[in-house]
C-alpha cells in the first residue's frame, strides 16, 4: 500500500515536508561525470562528444544529413502526423496570446522611460529521444517570440532518429540538429553551437549539466525535473480516474511523484487498490510500480482549508482538481505550475493537444517559477531619455541620494548635466 500521512495531526506538515525533502534532496543520483564531461567539451569540442557519445550511445553521426531526415520523415505514421499537426496548431494559438507590449512612460518634463522586449538570438532545445511534444512545447513559443536560431539536440535510439521529432522540427523550421544526448548535449549546445539559453526536459545529468553552464548561457527559470501530480478528491471523485492520473504521471519514471489528497478516507484506500489491480495492463507497470512505491502518497485532510495549505505546500508541477466544487480550490492554489479542473481534464491530455505548455517547475519550484512561455525568450532592455529641465529636477534627488550612499562620481556625473 501507498504511504499515508494523516496532515490533521499535530505532525503532519513536518511529516509531509520530510517527505518531499527527501525526493527533492535526491542524493542517490551521483552526477560528478557530469563536471568531467563539461571540461572536457569546453576543451576538446566535437572530439569529446563524439568520445563520450560513443560511449554512452553507441553513436558516431552526431549529425543527421537532410536526406537521413527526409526519409525518416517519410515513415511517420499519418495518424501521428494528423496528431502533432493538431497539438501544433492549438500550441501556436494559445502561446500567441502571449505576445508582449513594449512600455513606454513620458512624465510632465518630457522623460521619457521605455522598456523594450527583445527576442533571444539563438536558444538550444534539448529533447530526449522519444518526446516530440516536447519539442512542439518548446520551440513554438520560442518562433512565435521571434528566436531567429534554433539549435535542436535529440540523441538517436539504436543508431536511427526519431521520424516524429524530425517532423515536428521541420514543422517549427529548425535547420540545425544534432544528435547527441545527456549531459553531452548540453555541453555541445553551450561550448560549440554557443546558443544564448537552453530549454527543454531531461534526467538528472542533463539537469546537472545545465546548472553547471548557467551563467555562460542561459537555461529555464524553473527546475524541470521528474513528473509529479497531485489530485483532491472527494467521495464522489471517480476512482478510474484519479488512478489512471496517478499511474499517467508515475510512468515518466521511477522518481516521478503522485499524491492523492482528500478529507474521504474512502477513496484513499479505493484508489490504492485500484492502481494497484490496474498495473498489469501497463506496458509500464515495473516503472509505475516503482515510483508509486517510492514516491507515491495517500494525504488525508479533514477540512478543505488543510487541503489547500498541504497543495500549497507540495507546490506540485501538475495539479488535477476532481472534486464535485471545484471553486473551492482553484482560485485558493498559488503553487502549482498548471491546474486540470473538473473530471473532464486529465493532465495527460495537456501533455499533448490542450494548447498550454507542459515543460513547468518541478521538485518544489512552482513556489517561485512559471511554466515555459513567451518571456522565456524574451531579454528586455529598459532604456530613457531625460530632457534638460527633467535632469534638472529629478537630478537634485538623485544628488542627495548619491552623497548620502559616499558615491561622489555619482554626484558629480549628475551635475555635470545639470551645470552645463
Amino acid at each position: 500500500m501507498m504511504k499515508i500521512i494523516d496532515f490533521s495531526k499535530k505532525n503532519g506538515k513536518k511529516t509531509l515536508l520530510d517527505f518531499l525533502e527527501k525526493r527533492r534532496s535526491r542524493f542517490s543520483v551521483d552526477t560528478s561525470v557530469v563536471d568531467k564531461i563539461i571540461k572536457d567539451i569546453k576543451k576538446n569540442k566535437n572530439r569529446a562528444v563524439i568520445k563520450y557519445e560513443k560511449k554512452f550511445s553507441k553513436n558516431n553521426k552526431i549529425k543527421p544529413s537532410k536526406n537521413e531526415i527526409y526519409n525518416t520523415i517519410k515513415s511517420l505514421d499519418k495518424k501521428v502526423i494528423k496528431a502533432i499537426d493538431l497539438a501544433f496548431n492549438r500550441i501556436e494559438k494559445f502561446h500567441k496570446l502571449q505576445k508582449v507590449t513594449n512600455i513606454k512612460f513620458i512624465d510632465s518634463y518630457n522623460n521619457k522611460i521605455e522598456y523594450r522586449h527583445l527576442p533571444l538570438k539563438s536558444v538550444g532545445i534539448y529533447i530526449p529521444a522519444n518526446l516530440p511534444s516536447s519539442l512542439l512545447m518548446n520551440a513554438i513559443p520560442a518562433k512565435i517570440a521571434g528566436v531567429k536560431r534554433i539549435v535542436l539536440a535529440n540523441p538517436r535510439t539504436n543508431g536511427k532518429l526519431n521520424s516524429a521529432i524530425m517532423y515536428v522540427a521541420k514543422k517549427c523550421g529548425i535547420k540545425e540538429i544534432i544528435n547527441v544526448g545527456g549531459a553531452q548535449a548540453i555541453a555541445s549546445l553551450a561550448y560549440i553551437q554557443k546558443v544564448d539559453k537552453i530549454v527543454g526536459p531531461g534526467n538528472d545529468f542533463v539537469a546537472k549539466a545545465k546548472q553547471k553552464v548557467f551563467g555562460q548561457v542561459g537555461t529555464e527559470g524553473m527546475i524541470a525535473g521528474p513528473s509529479e501530480v497531485t489530485i483532491i478528491a472527494d467521495s464522489k471523485s471517480d476512482v478510474k480516474q484519479i488512478s489512471t492520473s496517478m499511474a499517467a504521471q508515475s510512468e515518466h519514471g521511477i522518481n516521478s511523484q503522485s499524491i492523492l489528497i482528500s478529507k474521504n478516507k474512502n477513496i484513499l484506500i479505493k484508489c490504492d487498490l485500484f492502481l494497484r489491480n490496474i498495473l498489469e495492463k501497463f506496458l509500464n507497470k515495473k516503472t509505475i510500480s516503482e515510483s508509486i512505491n517510492k514516491n507515491g502518497l495517500l494525504l488525508y485532510a479533514k477540512s478543505d482549508s488543510q487541503i489547500i495549505q498541504a497543495v500549497n505546500l507540495i507546490s506540485p508541477e501538475h495539479l488535477e482538481i476532481l472534486t464535485t466544487n471545484t471553486n473551492k480550490f482553484k482560485n485558493k492554489i498559488y503553487n502549482a505550475g498548471s491546474i486540470g479542473i473538473g473530471a473532464f481534464s486529465p493532465v495527460a491530455a495537456s501533455d499533448y493537444t490542450v494548447g498550454t505548455n507542459h515543460t513547468l517547475g518541478t521538485l518544489g519550484s512552482s513556489k517561485f517559477a512559471s511554466g515555459l512561455n513567451l518571456n522565456d525568450f524574451y531579454k528586455k532592455i529598459s532604456q530613457f531619455t531625460l530632457s534638460k529641465k527633467g535632469i534638472e529636477v529629478i537630478g537634485k534627488e538623485a544628488i542627495t541620494l548619491a552623497e548620502y550612499e559616499n558615491l561622489q562620481a555619482h554626484a558629480l556625473s549628475i551635475k555635470s548635466r545639470i551645470q552645463g
